[in-house]
């Protein structure tokens, strides 16, 4: 497969750009002792900002990720004209057969969706062009069924197969004639919706996916429901490990109270923080064969390729973490990458290139330069790696590094 790799080296100060369920910098032990870690997920959702918010075809960047979709489709059907009660009714069922009702808030589902706006309005369409008797069907559903007992769903009685068993009947209520069981409700929307979904990326006009959720194309979607509109990720991205050993700090503050009067003493607030500062080795790949075929962006044409490719690379190298961004910053630049372009093969990473934790009190960056260059060149003889294009910064500038993708984009 042809693919784009990024090798990158970057130094931060003291930050904390990806924080534990205990507020601390994330960390891992690689070969044998503690890194600093910045988990795939998080570099990933800043790659995702700056793709949208710097990009000169954002347009192209919309997808959303959330649990408040019901709203969404709810204002879709409205604009196709169904009328109100109908419209939300619709729009629960569709959140409902996608990512299931949060039973505690109704315009909520349980799993966040990923989703982009021309997908929005191509599902909407679908919906709303059913016949009209299936949409009643639908919204007599919905005012049938018990939401407060949605996620009871796994746990009801089934029923028997046709046998009239009074005592099933009375150990489980929700089956009585003017009320639907969870599980009823769900067989029901399913039936009626699977058909559209299981359509819906076969037709010309979305094909795959279409040109407003290239995020979705680089960076994947799953749907446990519905496997139908499951993507692959064209990108990879490992966890950011610290070519060194790190241990991670504590930073004692204080604030003052300036309301305070003189004959008190005492901070208005004290408490502690946890830091580090780390050069890590940063990794991400791109597939272009994939992320340009039917199940992704076929849509595209050349030039909206091209610029695709380009903001991913910009954004991968230029992205960083928000966390604590304002009271420890951590916004630079990488201090060094290599950009590997290659017509086979798969992605091949260089962190074993400080599997033995790099140390010099001179500065870590030069030796941990030189470390991933001898691992690169190491891999090249022993794996017969090839590579059509290999670029480096510093000793070219970003212009430059992606005008070199640009001509491998097809």
């Amino acid at each position: 497969m042809k693919h784009l790799e990024l090798h990158i080296l970057q130094s931060f100060p003291v930050s904390c750009l990806n924080r534990d369920d205990l507020n601390s910098p994330k960390t891992a032990i690689f070969g044998g002792v503690q890194r600093a870690r910045v988990s795939s997920q998080c570099w990933k959702r800043a790659v995702r900002e700056i793709m949208l918010k710097e990009s000169d075809n954002s347009v192209m960047f919309q997808g959303m990720r959330g649990r408040w979709i019901i709203g969404k489709f709810q204002s879709e059907f409205l604009e196709l004209k169904e009328k109100p009660d109908t419209a939300k009714a619709l729009a629960i069922c569709v959140g409902h057969y996608l990512a299931k009702i949060d039973a505690k808030n109704v315009n909520r589902v349980r799993t966040s969706l990923f989703l982009s706006p021309l997908e929005l309005k191509a599902i909407s369409k679908g919906i709303v062009a059913l016949e009209s008797k299936k949409k009643t069907e639908l919204v007599d559903a919905v005012s049938k069924v018990n939401i407060s007992d949605i996620e009871k769903e796994d746990e009801e009685v089934e029923e028997n197969d046709g046998e009239d068993n009074a005592s099933s009947v009375k150990k489980n209520e929700v089956f009585k004639d003017d009320k639907l069981s969870p599980k009823k409700f769900s067989k029901l929307v399913e039936k009626m919706l699977k058909p559209i979904f299981r359509d819906l990326y076969k037709k010309e006009d979305i094909m795959g996916l279409p040109k407003d959720a290239a995020d979705i194309a680089i960076f994947g979607r799953m749907v446990a429901n519905d496997s139908s509109i499951n993507k692959e990720g064209a990108a990879a991205f490992n966890h950011a490990l610290s070519v060194h050993k790190v241990d991670n700090e504590i930073d004692y503050f204080s604030a003052v109270d300036e309301m305070q009067p003189r004959e008190e003493t005492g901070a208005a607030m004290t408490g502690t923080l946890e830091f580090n500062s780390a050069t890590y080795y940063r990794f991400a790949a791109l597939n272009l064969d994939m992320l340009f075929d039917e199940e992704h962006l076929a849509c595209l044409d050349q030039k909206e390729r091209k610029e695709v490719v380009k903001t991913f690379v910009r954004a991968t190298l230029e992205a960083v973490p928000v966390a604590r961004r304002n009271s420890m910053n951590g916004d630079v630049r990488p201090r060094y990458v290599l950009c590997v372009i290659r017509e086979k093969g798969h992605p091949v990473q260089l962190v074993n290139a400080f599997e033995a934790p790099i140390f010099s009190k001179n500065g870590l960056v030069e030796k941990s330069v030189e470390a991933l260059k001898n691992e690169y060149k190491s891999l090249k003889e022993r794996w017969a790696l090839s590579a059509v294009a290999e670029i480096e910064i510093p000793e070219k500038g970003i212009t430059e590094l992606l005008t070199e993708v640009e001509k491998h984009v097809n």
